[in-house]
């Protein structure tokens, strides 16, 4: 069930609501991909509420928004993570970095895409949900890695976004990451429920692009700010992501 083409040059990583490990996911991918020999670009793009930096015990000197208001250079903001990826901070507790103005949030995608030839991948971690902003930059994007779990609230916030973003961009690539799952087949029940959502009420299917199982290794991970792949490489979600990886 895991779509057999390539991932995306700019892939966005959403979800409809909290809670659901999407910044734990991305992070985890982010590991993954540059394990197996992909140079990966993981950026912040939860603008207002940014907490890669904190769930890998980083302390940034610059961020996002001093690189877009011209006081960083790029090589001077990218911090280059032991993990083996870079990762361009976003900013924490501004209200204003998540309300871009329109030009400015052009400005930023043109400096993705002007990094785009120096990386296989640029993974951006969403804010939740899809506001104005973050409709844009998922748009802007080459896949869209929708986050759900089996909760009956996940599945419908994650059915919300799937809808806005097909109306923002009818043909996208838009896959599935069931987290957090109790098992595989209910991993896969999830998926089916949310898919068929989609194929009844938008006439658009998404592919499924993994199952990712509950695991307490990863609070583990998370409480001490470290790589799951490193923590516990062969954790059952360690060995999910890194079969998800290997297929996209």
């Amino acid at each position: 069930m895991i779509p057999p083409q390539p991932l995306g040059k700019l892939v966005a990583v959403a979800s409809g609501k909290g809670g659901v490990g999407k910044t734990w996911f991305a992070i985890t991918l982010a590991h993954a991909l540059a394990r197996a020999g992909r140079n990966i670009l993981l950026f912040d793009a939860d603008l207002g509420l940014a907490n890669i930096d904190i769930q890998l015990g980083l302390t940034p000197a610059r961020d996002v928004a001093s690189l877009l208001a011209g006081r960083s250079a790029w090589a001077e903001t990218v911090i280059h993570h032991d993990g083996g990826f870079d990762i361009l901070p976003g900013r924490s507790g501004s209200g204003s970095l998540a309300a871009l103005e329109e030009s400015i949030l052009e400005q930023l995608l043109a400096l993705l895409q002007t990094q785009a030839p120096h990386y296989d991948h640029i993974l951006l971690d969403l804010g939740a949900g899809l506001d104005r902003t973050q409709r844009r930059l998922a748009a802007a994007t080459d896949t869209l890695l929708v986050i759900v779990t089996e909760e009956p609230t996940a599945l419908t916030d994650a059915y919300a976004v799937i809808k806005l973003h097909q109306q923002d961009s009818p043909r996208h690539d838009v896959r599935v990451v069931v987290n957090q799952a109790s098992g595989k087949q209910n991993g896969e029940r999830t998926f089916t429920t949310l898919a068929r959502a989609c194929a009844h009420f938008l006439k658009q299917t998404p592919a499924l692009a993994g199952i990712v199982r509950r695991d307490d290794r990863v609070r583990d991970a998370i409480r001490r700010q470290t790589l799951l792949l490193t923590r516990h490489p062969a954790s059952p979600a360690a060995t999910d992501v890194e079969s998800l990886a290997a297929h996209v």
